[in-house]
Order: C-alpha cells, then sequence, then structure tokens
C-alpha cells in the first residue's frame, strides 16, 4: 500500500514540475530586471535602465501568464513599433467580462464575441515621470473592426479585475519606481 501511495506522489510531483514553465534566458532577463529595479527603489540611490527585445518580452508574458494567470487574459503576443506604438494579438475570455460586467458587449457583437477570442489591438503609449497612459488606435476581431470606444472599455473591465486593480481612467503609475519607458523598432527601453 505504502509503495502505491508513493509511486502517486511520484507521478504528481513529476507532472506538477513537467508543467511548471520554464525560466528561459529572456525571463531570467526581466527577472533580474525587477530585482534590480526593486532594490534601487529600497536604497534610493542606483540608476537602472534596460533594453528588452520584442522577442525577449514575448517570452516573459508567456512565462508571466503561465505562472501568474490573468483573470480575462489567455494569451498576449505583442509587435514593438518605434514611437511608442505597440500591437498585441491577445485572446480575451468575453464570456469573463460578460458575467463581470453584464451588457458591457453590446447585443450587435454578442454573437461573435463570446468565449475565448483573439483580438488584434494597437495601442500607442506615453510613459513618463512614472505614470502611462494609453490612447486605442485601433482593433479588430478577425476582419470586424472594434470601436475603440468598446475596446477602452473592455480593457477598463478587465484592468479592474487584475490584482493590481488598475483605473484605466486615470494615469496608471509604473512598477517599481520606472519613471520613463519607450520604445523602438522592435525595443522597449526604460529607465527610473
Amino acid at each position: 500500500m505504502w509503495e502505491m501511495f508513493r509511486s502517486v506522489i511520484s507521478i504528481l510531483v513529476l507532472s506538477a514540475a513537467a508543467a511548471a514553465p520554464v525560466q528561459t534566458p529572456a525571463v531570467i532577463k526581466m527577472l533580474d530586471l525587477f530585482q534590480a529595479l526593486q532594490a534601487s527603489q529600497n536604497h534610493d540611490s542606483k540608476h537602472v535602465s534596460f533594453s528588452f527585445a520584442e522577442s525577449e518580452l514575448n517570452e516573459y508574458l508567456s512565462y508571466s501568464l503561465q505562472t501568474i494567470p490573468r483573470p480575462g487574459i489567455r494569451s498576449v503576443t505583442v509587435k514593438v513599433f518605434a514611437s511608442n506604438y505597440i500591437s498585441t494579438f491577445t485572446v480575451v475570455d468575453f464570456d469573463a467580462i460578460e458575467r463581470w460586467k453584464p451588457g458591457a458587449i453590446p447585443g450587435l457583437l454578442r454573437p461573435v464575441l463570446n468565449g475565448k477570442k483573439a483580438i488584434w489591438l494597437d495601442v500607442r503609449f506615453q510613459a513618463k515621470n512614472g505614470t502611462a497612459t494609453f490612447s486605442v488606435e485601433k482593433a479588430y476581431f478577425q476582419s470586424i473592426r472594434l470601436p475603440a470606444f468598446f475596446v477602452e472599455k473592455m480593457i477598463q473591465i478587465v484592468a479592474a479585475r487584475q490584482p493590481e486593480k488598475y483605473d484605466t481612467n486615470k494615469p496608471l503609475p509604473l512598477p517599481f519606481g520606472l519613471k520613463q519607458v519607450s520604445t523602438k523598432e522592435h525595443l522597449v527601453t526604460g529607465e527610473n
């Protein structure tokens, strides 16, 4: 009996280990950045700057969503362009949004925006002096263009459900004492 119990435990432990997200060099680079920024924030003396390639950012986003799932979001992939322009391909759980705020999805869009659907979203952001704002440039579900005000409302609903309780109606505080974030073609840079 004890052997069987030990075998079952071993299988469960191996299964859990196999499912654990992998810390790639890009993930380790991002986690090291968070640690450096946190240390800098605690000591108010060390200047930290960073630069991440689009591919590194996508690796970290995949890892992050596996380790800390985000309500309403199943996956995110980004393309980074110059002048603080980012294009995202995000799988959103529209049923969850409708549960959280009934009527949020207009009746005309409800037949297509239900379940988990991929949305293409382009945003332009400004991040300086420790806060960030953004505007929706365009958004699509398949070939259907989604109104910016609707997408901003969906972002607001999902953001409010995150552990950080983001309020997208006002500038968002940048984490870890960051003061500035900007983009170049396929590159994100920033500093505290």
